[in-house]
């Protein structure tokens, strides 16, 4: 008898892990980022070289005019929309997981027009000008907000918790938007100092850096750690306190870093729209429904989004530029029909 060999099998295909996944999809956000941060100090109304550029950076003291323009105008343009990009995408991501809502946005649920109808309300009534108290403003208007739309979204016959969510903060944010155009146009010297701030825009903010910072790395930091939180959450009430959660105080904690997000994001720029909405789902279908991915993600696609966006504002008219907060309208309003339409495609 002759000996057979046994039959020599097909090595297996290597098994793509989560772990691998979310490394890939890391790298490749940072990679954007990278390109978005370049392209965003790059490039202007005013044409300035590559090599000058590089030369401004490394030499500050090169040609007086161009080295202004970078210094005092487009890298800090660029840093504080990097940082309001994310925290609009980690407050959005937050927002959507504790609702359980694919459409939840902290300018759908009427978050962001609490927060800048305070600070109109402060401008007119209490003579805040300062954008420190801009941002306690924004932050007591953005939680009273949030605050209306849960009680009024969670109490509605609108067929579930998430719709009603969504209805409320649809409807809650028309009245906001309403009273503020009664509030400013009543008034010439507020609506002067208004008009820019409200829309949403990054021009001329450079001088807000210092004091805004601290509130967007502080509510980041916080966030960062929510991921495995969010995960237990979105198991369900009693499987979360089967594992030790206090769910109400966990909630509770989760909204707070999101309302902080939303504040000084608004605080800064104003009331920016769908950039949440469009960064927490990016992100999902990136990395899959494991928060402790998708939050750093959705941050970072918040930030490439919101950038990018300001960074095309400048280039498509030749004279003059388009504000930020109408470029991601124009950006996230066919993604927000999109995802009415096939929500299904998007797994809480």
């Amino acid at each position: 008898m002759t000996e057979t060999s046994p039959p020599v099998r097909a090595p297996l295909p290597p098994v793509r892990t989560r772990l691998s996944r979310g490394t890939t999809v890391a790298v490749l956000a940072t990679a954007a980022l990278a390109a978005t941060l370049i392209a965003g100090i790059a490039l202007g109304a005013r044409d300035i070289s590559p090599l000058e550029v590089v030369r401004i950076l490394l030499h500050p003291g090169g040609e007086a005019y161009n080295s202004h323009v970078l210094w005092t105008e487009r890298i800090p343009r660029t840093l504080l929309g990097i940082a309001v990009g994310a925290a609009l995408g980690a407050s959005g991501l937050i927002m959507q997981a504790l609702t359980a809502n694919p459409l939840a946005d902290p300018g759908i649920l009427g978050v962001e027009q609490g927060a800048a109808m305070c600070v109109v309300f402060g401008i007119m009534f209490l003579g805040v000008t300062g954008v420190r108290g801009y941002f306690w403003l924004a932050l007591v208007g953005s939680a009273l907000a949030a605050a209306l739309v849960y009680l009024i979204g969670t109490r509605t016959d609108a067929g579930s918790s998430s719709v009603g969510l969504v209805l409320a903060g649809v409807a809650l944010a028309a009245v906001m938007s309403s009273l503020i155009t009664l509030l400013v146009v009543r008034d010439k010297e507020v609506y002067a100092h208004l008009r820019f701030w409200s829309v949403g825009q990054l021009t001329g903010r450079a001088e807000i850096m210092g004091e805004i910072m601290p509130f967007v790395i502080c509510g980041l930091l916080l966030a960062l750690p929510l991921g495995r939180t969010l995960n237990i959450l979105g198991l369900g009430d009693d499987t979360a306190r089967a594992l030790g959660v206090r769910v109400e105080r966990a909630r509770l904690a989760s909204a707070g870093v999101a309302v902080l997000l939303c504040a000084a994001a608004t605080a800064a720029v104003g009331p920016v729209a769908f950039v949440g909405l469009v960064a927490a789902h990016c992100a999902r279908l990136l990395t899959g429904p494991d928060h402790r991915w998708s939050l750093p993600i959705s941050m970072a696609v918040g930030a490439v989004l919101l950038t990018a966006s300001d960074t095309a504002g400048r280039l498509i008219l030749d004279h003059g530029e388009i504000q930020v907060g109408l470029m991601t309208a124009v950006v996230g309003t066919p993604f927000f029909v999109w995802l009415a339409r096939r929500r299904d495609l998007v797994k809480m």
